[in-house]
């Protein structure tokens, strides 16, 4: 039926509401235009019927790269309680990247309390991400049962993640920031101590922490004025200037 609407000449996104509206079917168009990349890789001509599909054609390419991680489990197979934010432990993931591309910086934040973790890494590298996502988490295990992230190549190990932890990672679409919106947000807040011209190979964990421990303090309007340390561990404490 996709197919039969693409050669009508109809745009992803209006297949997309179409399904939704009239036949109750929910398919992102996001994941379309991915069908669409794979019919093209076969030497299919589905994508001569978009409108642009010479600009569409290179940004087909930065879907594959950034989108073809082996055994990636789609956000849309991640359970409805987590949108609802019904229940601790849901963690969404992403990484800061520093000046020049020097080091990276591990942010994890759990969407019910906004509780921040951070760790800079060397390098943004899988290997090194997957071992500072661990090391954040494990105190946490009781804790994490979700882990939501983009498709970045640093995101690779996300199988030994899940294993580790014993916890089930979900792949945002591309180009869908805002489906982490509680990370993209906690990471504008992690600039005010780490601005973009920021060295994170240079960073040490314990000014990590404490950026990290100002950012758990601090009572949030969204949480009726509770802190992220409150919320996370159920308790009232005297917050300090």
């Amino acid at each position: 039926m996709v197919e039969e609407k693409v050669r009508q000449d109809w745009s992803p996104e209006q297949i997309s509401g179409w399904l939704k509206r009239s036949q109750a079917i929910q398919i992102s168009h996001e994941w379309i235009y991915q069908h669409i990349l794979a019919d093209q890789q076969a030497d299919g001509k589905l994508y001569t019927h978009l409108r642009q599909h010479g600009k569409r054609r290179k940004r087909y390419g930065m879907y594959d790269r950034r989108g073809n991680l082996p055994n990636r489990v789609s956000i849309e197979e991640r359970p409805e309680v987590v949108q609802r934010r019904e229940r601790l432990g849901d963690w969404e993931i992403d990484t800061l990247v520093g000046k020049g591309q020097r080091g990276a910086l591990v942010s994890l934040v759990e969407r019910k309390s906004r509780y921040t973790l951070l760790q800079p890494v060397t390098h943004r590298l899988a290997n090194l991400v997957a071992d500072a996502t661990i090391s954040l988490l494990q105190p946490f295990t009781d804790l994490v049962h979700t882990i939501t992230g983009d498709n970045g190549k640093e995101f690779a190990e996300h199988v030994r993640i899940a294993e580790t932890l014993q916890a089930h990672f979900y792949f945002a679409h591309p180009y869908s920031a805002w489906e982490r919106g509680t990370n993209e947000n906690t990471n504008g807040l992690v600039r005010q101590y780490f601005p973009k011209k920021t060295d994170f190979s240079k960073v040490a964990q314990s000014e990590t922490q404490v950026a990290v421990d100002k950012l758990n303090q601090r009572p949030r309007k969204c949480l009726d004025f509770k802190s992220p340390f409150e919320v996370f561990f159920d308790q009232s404490v005297a917050l300090h200037t």
